[in-house]
């Protein structure tokens, strides 16, 4: 179990998308298409094809996490119009151990593959990411919280 947390807000992976987009925008040629590696992957996948203006957006999906902990991958969905990958981004919020993006990779051997955040143990299964995360880190991202009351310390102390 992870021993420290990083929340990342919406605005942080909405800056963090558009900035791997800008990236690619500037170092590759148009991508004909991408492919979101579900669930995580699903919205850094719009908010970059909508910068990318890449229409043809598929999806992976393969469970490997229930909460806060990493079983046996199940692939449930290909990206079936993404053929062998060539030409295709593949985009995802996190490579963590890299177990699930070498399975990805292993589908779509000619695609490129840029996610958000990056941790020690998965460095080489991505080519393009923002930020590098710990590996002992759990990243708690917008869709796993939600905002809540918070008492003044003030007021938390009386108690």
């Amino acid at each position: 179990m992870a021993t420290q947390y990083l929340t990342i807000s919406w605005d942080q992976l909405h800056r963090d998308a558009r900035q791997i987009a800008e990236r690619l925008s500037n170092n590759h040629p148009p991508f004909k298409g991408i492919v979101a590696v579900t669930r995580g992957g699903l919205i850094p996948a719009a908010i970059v094809a909508r910068e990318l203006d890449c229409r043809l957006v598929e999806s992976v999906s393969i469970i490997s996490y229930d909460e806060e902990n990493q079983k046996e991958p199940k692939v449930v969905k290909t990206p079936d119009a993404a053929g062998n990958g060539e030409g295709f981004l593949i985009i995802d919020d996190l490579v963590d151990s890299g177990i699930t993006a070498k399975l990805i990779r292993d589908m779509l051997p000619k695609a490129y593959f840029a996610c958000l955040y990056a941790k020690p143990a998965g460095l080489t299964m991505t080519d393009e990411f923002i930020m590098q995360v710990p590996q002992d880190t759990w990243i708690l991202f917008p869709w796993d919280t939600a905002p809540a009351f918070s008492p003044p310390l003030a007021k938390a102390q009386k108690k």
